[in-house]
């Protein structure tokens, strides 16, 4: 089950260039849940598991590494 992101603190978007996810953060979007949506971009969905575990946002630049 997934924490409730109203709950946690949030962290703002794109505050990192690089983001550890596991499986239980899928399906991967950018900005994830836990991030501050204002002043940022669109939502999008990325292929972490059709990419080989790696996945770069268009928009941010932000990679994403699964790690399990």
């Amino acid at each position: 089950m997934r924490p409730n992101p109203a709950a946690a603190p949030l962290i703002p978007a794109n505050a990192e260039n690089r983001y550890e996810v596991t499986r239980s953060d899928l399906p991967l979007s950018c900005p994830m849940p836990g991030m501050y949506l204002w002043n940022s971009h669109p939502k999008v969905y990325l292929p972490i598991e059709d990419e080989g575990g790696t996945s770069k946002c268009s928009y941010c630049g932000a990679n994403y590494v699964l790690k399990d």
